[in-house]
């Protein structure tokens, strides 16, 4: 996989059509931390073939800051899917991070994928392995064989939840993805769905992603739909537009109270650890052990991925 992107934060991911001159043209100068250029379902069917060409030059030339670089194929039940990964993987050159596979069904798939990828790249002159993985779950099959997707091959970087076609695959009785279904009664529908991917993804030391909010234009009900998959521990979600990344921006980072707070916590454990010979101690009226040492450090982690300093003593 790609070790620039590798640790790069993915809390917005933003999808851009392919097939569109102007949106891959705008595509950069949103405030994203990872971009993919789709040539699945934002394209339609007549325009695929010839949205690689286009992928190919947006890659090439665009100015695309420091954030992941990702382009999404067809799925391996189409025709599309080896051309898509010939063409563009073959010409992009280096900038390029990640290939992201939709519907993914079985850890066959994802072998499947990465040998392919290892012959593109030795035919292309990149280094074998350069090209990272996102697999999406989207269907039954996909989350029951979840576990073994997520250990099939060392160049994925992440899983993502497509609830869109999840929940089409299961009979749901939606006709979006928006915020009631994060706030049915008497549970949320999708509750077992994250926590079997994140379980998956966070074995397989994968960076966890949250698929696409359809009303796009109701930054209020994002905020709290995406506040359901942050409280899971999710990395990120999906963003449809430049309005949608910011507000993913803010909901996936830590809080800067939170931010600090981890690192008094870590600076007090060092103390009580290595100077005074203790395991636990209190801070104000809460008990520090190692456990707590662990969530700060990876609220820490998170937040420094995302840019944050700690706020002056």
């Amino acid at each position: 996989m790609s070790q620039r992107s590798k640790h790069l934060p993915r809390r917005s991911c933003l999808s851009t059509p392919g097939s569109s001159d102007r949106f891959l043209a705008k595509a950069p100068t949103a405030k994203a931390d990872f971009s993919f250029l789709d040539l699945e379902d934002a394209v339609a069917p007549n325009e695929k073939v010839a949205a690689r060409a286009k992928v190919v030059n947006a890659i090439r030339t665009l100015d695309w800051d420091d954030r992941v670089l990702c382009v999404r194929v067809n799925a391996w039940d189409t025709v599309w899917t080896y051309g898509d990964v010939i063409e563009v993987v073959g010409n992009a050159g280096t900038r390029l991070d990640e290939i992201m596979m939709p519907k993914v069904q079985s850890a066959a798939e994802v072998v499947a994928m990465d040998l392919l990828l290892t012959q593109v790249e030795k035919n292309s002159g990149l280094p074998v392995g350069h090209i990272g993985l996102e697999c999406q779950i989207e269907t039954a099959q996909g989350l029951i064989n979840v576990e073994e997707i997520c250990a099939a091959s060392p160049r994925i970087e992440s899983i993502v939840f497509g609830p869109a076609d999840f929940a089409a695959s299961i009979g749901m009785p939606v006709t979006t993805i928006d915020e009631t279904i994060h706030t049915a009664q008497p549970s949320n529908p999708f509750s077992y769905v994250f926590a079997k991917i994140l379980m998956a993804g966070r074995a397989n030391g994968l960076h966890v992603i949250d698929g696409p909010f359809l009303k796009v234009r109701d930054l209020d009900a994002l905020r709290l739909a995406a506040g359901v998959s942050a409280s899971y521990g999710y990395d990120g979600k999906w963003a449809l537009t430049p309005d949608q990344a910011l507000v993913l921006n803010e909901v996936y980072s830590p809080s800067q109270d939170m931010f600090d707070k981890s690192f008094d916590i870590l600076d007090i454990y060092k103390v009580a650890t290595e100077q005074d010979g203790t395991g636990a101690l209190m801070m104000g009226d809460e008990m520090i052990d190692e456990a707590s040492a662990k969530i700060a450090q990876s609220f820490v982690t998170r937040g420094e991925r995302s840019g944050m300093k700690r706020s002056p003593k």
